[in-house]
């Protein structure tokens, strides 16, 4: 049941901090944010591809400290792409982390 909420916040959350945050654009800033999702790509390098039981951070090659450090970056970038995108990962992978509490 928690992976079927896990994957609902990963789309409902970029959408309302797109509305909230930046409500003047908020369409585009969530469908960047969203495209955020692409990241979990890096699963299929994975020798199992889907483990609900697994925690992501730190296993997954993009889903490593120094990536997500970047990801963090790119939120203070001028570019309003970038930062959309680097918000979009950064929600992604808190969201993730939340898998290794439960």
């Amino acid at each position: 049941m928690f992976s079927y909420i896990h994957l609902v916040l990963h789309g409902l959350v970029p959408v309302a901090v797109a509305w909230f945050f930046f409500r003047d654009d908020w369409k585009r800033a969530a469908l960047i944010m969203l495209a955020a999702n692409l990241v979990d790509l890096d699963h299929l390098v994975a020798d199992t591809v889907y483990d609900p039981n697994r925690c992501s951070i730190n296993f997954h090659p993009l889903h490593k400290m120094l990536p997500i450090s970047l990801y963090g970056a790119m939120m203070f970038l001028p570019a309003k792409p970038l930062r959309y995108l680097g918000i979009g990962l950064i929600i992604h992978m808190l969201l993730d982390a939340t898998d290794c509490a439960f």
